[in-house]
């Protein structure tokens, strides 16, 4: 909104012409929704609390060593992510370049799983337990907007069915018909695993950060013609106002983590979660760099297969190969310590993110 107001001005005063840059404009988003997070996020608290909205933990026979962990959890404020949420929307109108098409599929990526996410907590909060929607409906909602944003990318002359493959210059696999459902694929899985790994205070949010972040350098690149040919990345037009988005959800994010660091004043519920994740798998898909997700996004990862592993094992071998599933509980009832938990993953999304970075000159 204000690249299309205060750019047009450029004539009349030069120092307008600043606007022009994805550079500067994702710089100012990042500071925007930071901001924006930081000073809405104390009225927001109160008003949850003023409404009663409130976690609730469950005490079952199967968590029952998981419920002493968490028990000082219960009635915390929850759907924060309706905070995260508008603010990246409010930040992302304000800087992006509304007449590029990849800012409005990012965003309404990410409203979509955001409704999906608030259903599914509000069912949680009338129903005053921990379970929402039912997994199947709550994974039509993903799907169905994974194979419209598939189907759209598909016929897209710039995205089409290509597929690039980290490590590799020129290794470009083109899937055909099938990445239509690669697509829906990333979403569904990306959306997931961010709401599995929202269950330790900062956690989530923090690995988000660091993602968007990292997505924030890779998108700008992609966009980057000189940039882009000199690292033999597939070169993507329009692609670097991403990087404004991406910025979006790091300043946002950051602004949230201010109150849901441990211990936690509020948390994202699945209204944050499930938008999140999809909201950066929509932007892999979209600046095709899918696969290099996996890396990035070790964490996600690790937690989304150690639920894989253990759901498997039991059924086949009766058998748990953790002590609880996602890996994050494994290390609680462990004994470690939750903070302990909270830095090492952050630590090593870090890590994750640094290398995701040099695979693109190690090519």
């Amino acid at each position: 909104m204000l690249y299309h107001f205060l750019y047009a001005l450029k004539d009349r005063f030069s120092g307008f012409n600043v606007f022009k840059y994805i550079t500067f404009r994702i710089f100012a988003c990042a500071i925007t929704a930071f901001v924006l997070s930081a000073i809405l996020g104390k009225p927001v608290i109160k008003m949850l609390k003023r409404l009663n909205i409130g976690e609730s933990v469950r005490k079952t026979k199967d968590v029952a060593s998981l419920y002493e962990h968490h028990k000082n959890k219960e009635g915390t404020p929850t759907m924060g992510g309706v905070l995260i949420i508008s603010v990246i929307v409010l930040s992302v109108l304000l800087w992006a370049d509304l007449s590029n098409k990849y800012i409005w599929i990012a965003l309404f990526s990410t409203v979509w799983l955001a409704i999906v996410g608030f259903i599914d907590d509000y069912i949680k909060l009338t129903r005053k337990e921990s379970r929402g929607l039912t997994a199947a409906v709550k994974l039509a909602g993903q799907m169905v907007l994974g194979l419209l944003i598939g189907f759209l990318l598909y016929y897209d002359p710039n995205i089409g069915d290509r597929l690039d493959v980290p490590f590799f210059k020129n290794l470009i696999v083109h899937l055909g018909t099938f990445y239509v459902f690669f697509s829906a694929l990333v979403i569904i899985g990306t959306s997931n695993a961010v709401n599995l790994t929202d269950g330790l205070d900062g956690l989530a949010i923090g690995c988000v950060s660091i993602v968007a972040l990292t997505y924030c350098g890779i998108s700008y690149v992609t966009g980057h013609y000189v940039i882009s040919d000199y690292l033999q990345i597939i070169f993507m037009p329009q692609a670097g106002e991403l990087a404004v988005f991406c910025a979006a959800i790091f300043g946002a994010g950051l602004g949230f983590l201010w109150y849901n660091c441990h211990p936690a004043d509020v948390f994202m519920g699945d209204t944050g979660s499930l938008a999140l994740g999809g909201a950066l798998g929509t932007v892999a898909i979209l600046i095709k760099k899918e696969l290099l997700l996996v890396i990035v996004g070790g964490i996600f990862v690790a937690e989304a297969l150690s639920v894989i592993i253990q759901v498997v094992s039991f059924k086949t071998r009766k058998k748990r190969v953790f002590l609880m599933a996602p890996l994050h509980h494994h290390f609680q009832l462990k004994g470690w310590a939750e903070s302990k938990i909270i830095f090492r993953f952050l630590i090593v999304a870090i890590i994750l993110a640094l290398f995701s970075l040099s695979t693109l000159k190690l090519r």
